[in-house]
């Protein structure tokens, strides 16, 4: 379901230069698969689509069936890997205008909160909501992660405030920690139905756990066809070295060696509108993890070929410090002819009777090739198709691919620290108790 292409990145890397790697990709292959070091407490996610079988399915799917049935509308409350991963899947396989016509089925419809602090989205968010039948799905290991704690706060007043606490833990489902943190007692104290994030998964690798599964069995994706997708890149990645490099194998490589010659920058180019948040939950998942000790590559997402028309210049002449990931679909189940006009007026009749599809897929080609000829190394992911099987596949590339490349940068995948130190600065503003004061950050 997945081709990874890197031939127009030739000309920047060298056959002995891979030889020289193999050893790092190994050893990296080995902390990752053998649960040494990191993996040993992180790497929960490494055979989860395994563990994710029928089983454990059930009660997610059986809750999704029930808000599927009652509430006109489910409102994801997270931020970053807590809500990205679900968003990702569920835009990508929605129609662009109405969501509800891509599966011919009625609500709910999902929407999104907590992933930040705009008081403008979060009225209009009520406003359009309230009235309705409305349930929530409240995603944070923690529970005060202050993006969706205050989310969460305002929406249970404002949409829920009137309901007996009976009513309301009918209309809120919980994932969480499975033993503690505020959401967690929060879900004791007043019966909400609750799932548990595995506490060797992190959030920005969780979205094949509780945390996506549900709003997108909600919004009708196909866990199973999603998991299977996984399934078998998973397969694939542990095909051992001796029978060739996978293709998560032979990006991170590639990524490493790119960085090492200066391309300190990487884009993410999708050619189709809805893989936008496909590549917002790919910045999450490589910038967190990659981006520590000085080191890591700058994630950039660019939608094209909008974006041509806007940083294209930037690419093609800018400062050479990019190298670009292309990620195209080959079968569409919807394309369009482009109708003739013998008078031409738009100098167009040359593509008369040429499908829509065919035009988008030789931009995407004279792209690369444009920006390779100008110094860009270009690397392509091929998906067969646009379906939940296509992106489980795509997901466990991408978590599998990020994990090996930042081991052989030499640091830790699976933590982020420095995430800590604007919310410490935004505690002390705001009064919160026992925060440090600014001048003991060093802020003041």
């Amino acid at each position: 379901m997945l081709e990874f292409n890197d031939h127009l990145a030739q000309t920047f890397i060298k056959p002995h230069e891979y030889q020289a790697m193999e050893a790092q990709l190994l050893a990296a292959r080995l902390q990752l698969d053998g649960g040494q070091g990191p993996a040993f407490d992180f790497g929960g996610w490494l055979d989860l689509p395994e563990r994710m079988d029928a089983k454990a399915l059930r009660p997610i799917q059986e809750a999704a069936d029930r808000i599927r049935r009652d509430f006109d509308y489910l409102i994801l409350v997270g931020i970053g890997g807590s809500y990205l991963g679900a968003r990702a899947v569920i835009e990508a396989l929605s129609h662009h205008f109405n969501p509800l016509l891509a599966r011919g089925e009625k609500g709910p419809l999902v929407l999104y909160a907590g992933h930040q602090l705009s008081p403008s989205y979060l009225s209009d968010l009520i406003e359009v909501t309230r009235g309705k039948k409305v349930a929530l799905n409240v995603i944070s290991k923690s529970g005060t992660t202050t993006e969706p704690a205050v989310a969460f706060r305002i929406l249970r007043q404002e949409l829920l405030g009137h309901l007996s606490d009976r009513e309301m833990a009918d209309r809120v489902w919980i994932t969480s920690d499975a033993d503690s943190g505020a959401l967690r007692q929060m879900a004791r104290d007043h019966g909400y139905p609750s799932f548990e994030i595995p506490r060797d998964i992190g959030g920005r690798y969780s979205v094949l756990t509780p945390v996506g599964l549900l709003p997108m069995a909600v919004a009708g994706i196909d866990l199973e066809g999603l998991l299977q997708g996984a399934r078998e890149e998973r397969l694939r990645s542990l095909t051992p070295l001796k029978d060739g490099w996978s293709p998560a194998d032979r990006y991170a490589v590639d990524r490493i060696l790119l960085n090492r010659k200066g391309f300190h920058s990487e884009i993410m180019a999708a050619f189709e509108p809805s893989l936008h948040y496909v590549t917002e939950w790919w910045k999450q998942l490589f910038g967190e993890s990659e981006g520590k000790d000085g080191r890591g590559i700058i994630p950039m997402g660019v939608d094209f070929t909008s974006d041509l028309h806007s940083l294209g210049q930037l690419i093609q002449e800018g400062p050479r410090v990019f190298f670009e990931t292309v990620i195209q679909v080959r079968e569409t189940e919807k394309d369009l002819l482009i109708p003739s006009d013998p008078a031409d007026p738009d100098q167009l009749e040359y593509l008369a009777g040429k499908a829509l599809s065919l035009v988008n897929r030789e931009a995407a080609r004279g792209t690369a090739l444009a920006h390779a000829r100008g110094g860009v190394p270009n690397l392509s992911i091929l998906l067969e198709e646009k379906t939940a099987r296509a992106l489980g596949g795509l997901i466990y590339f991408f978590e599998r691919a990020c994990a090996l490349s930042a081991f052989m940068n030499g640091v830790n995948p699976f933590d982020q620290p420095g995430v800590e130190a604007y919310k410490q600065a935004m505690f002390s503003l705001l009064g919160k108790p026992g925060s440090r004061p600014l001048e003991e950050q060093g802020l003041s």
